[in-house]
């Protein structure tokens, strides 16, 4: 059938990258994606980016700010469309296109979609992103920029809602490996992962697992896996789930109930924000079931998983439970999985036998990963201790 903007289902009359991204309210997309754009430029590719509420807006000049989602859902249908019409125009002129956009909304009409299905199949995007943050952030923004009353199950909900409408609409236009979920980032610029996913798709997915919570105060151990991290984001697009800390709202109200106080205080974007312990208690289970679906999301999406193990004081190994069930689950759905064990004790079967490789150093995966041509020439950013390799039987 033909489409209107002469082209068929399936099929593009013009090439280049085209993206949806989509995130609830408050994740705050559009700097984000600016971002991504500069990043393009600066690499001499260019990408037009399609505000999707912003043009709305302006093709509404007699609505005011803040307040679209309160017209009547045939006119804010209407405009919707109307402003897709144009973005569609633009996308076969376009060398490269991102469009900014929400798959749902919930508002006075209730639970409905943001997004009309057959245009998104004229569009026919090559990626689609759905990008989260924590719900802590998410609420400052919200009490900030927005007059939306929400509670944090709201957010937790809406987040759900959104990655789960995206995933759907990216699968049924586009197939198997079109969808990711990309978080915003709390110190490192994630950015760079989508401008990698949209131009640099040779460089290979990569999932860093290393144990968190119960490495929180140990300084030096946090500081080999911060840059077993960053090293592996300079070579690999990469989906760390330290990239969302939600765990320290539930560890910050554990810690006001045992100091017998009702409510505690974070900075959030740098100003200081109270939440009440009853708040943050309550969706504890969603909290953690997010993280939990959220993190085997992440290795879903990735070609290989590879595991920072240190060495703890006493030389126990670092290898914690959702470590271990990581690996497990990497294996399991056929990913390549690579272990670098720092201990010097020996890695038990269960992680020998899940691993395709054992490496006892950054720089001899580096060395392996270099060897098999999934990167290129490297400089390790480490000190001796890290890179060290010590005659264990494995590689290094």
């Amino acid at each position: 059938m033909a489409l209107a903007s002469g082209t068929l289902f399936g099929q593009r009359s013009h090439s280049g990258v085209r993206a949806v991204m989509t995130g609830q309210v408050g994740v705050d997309k559009k700097p984000f994606i600016e971002r991504v754009a500069e990043i393009a430029r600066k690499n001499g590719r260019e990408v037009v980016v399609c505000h999707v509420g912003d043009m709305m807006y302006k093709e509404a000049p007699d609505v005011v700010p803040g307040r679209i989602l309160d017209l009547p859902r045939n006119r804010l249908d209407g405009l919707r469309r109307s402003v897709f019409k144009d973005i569609l125009r633009l996308a076969e002129k376009a060398p490269n296109l991102l469009v900014n956009t929400h798959a749902t909304f919930r508002w006075r009409h209730g639970l409905f979609p943001a997004f009309d299905h057959d245009q998104l199949v004229e569009l026919n995007a090559d990626l689609y992103f759905t990008l989260v943050d924590n719900v802590d952030a998410v609420h400052e923004r919200l009490t900030r920029e927005h007059e939306v009353d929400h509670t944090l199950k709201d957010i937790l909900v809406w987040r759900e809602e959104e990655i789960l409408a995206t995933e759907v609409m990216a699968r049924i236009i586009r197939g198997h490996g079109s969808y990711y979920v990309i978080a915003r980032g709390i110190e490192r610029d994630t950015a760079e992962s989508v401008y990698r996913l949209m131009f640099e798709s040779h460089r290979r997915k990569v999932y860093p697992s290393f144990p968190m919570t119960h490495v929180m105060d140990m300084p030096a151990v946090l500081a080999e896996i911060d840059a077993f991290r960053e090293t592996l984001a300079e070579h690999f697009i990469t989906f760390d789930p330290g990239d969302l800390d939600e765990k320290r709202l539930l560890m910050e109200a554990g810690a006001a109930t045992q100091r017998g106080e009702n409510s505690f205080k974070i900075k959030v974007h740098g100003r200081m924000m109270e939440f009440r312990v009853t708040d943050v208690t309550s969706v504890a289970g969603d909290i953690d079931g997010q993280i939990y679906a959220r993190d085997f999301k992440l290795i879903d999406q990735s070609d290989m998983i590879v595991s920072y193990v240190p060495e703890l004081p006493g030389g126990k190994p670092g290898l914690s439970s959702g470590v271990e069930r990581e690996l497990q689950h990497a294996y399991e759905t056929t990913k390549e999985v690579y272990v670098i064990w720092k201990p010097k004790v020996e890695p038990s079967p269960f992680v020998t036998r899940t691993a395709n490789e054992v490496f006892n150093s950054v720089e001899s995966a580096l060395k392996y990963f270099q060897k098999k041509k999934y990167i290129e020439e490297f400089q390790l950013r480490f000190d001796h201790t890290l890179s060290a390799p010590r005659d264990r039987g494995r590689h290094g």
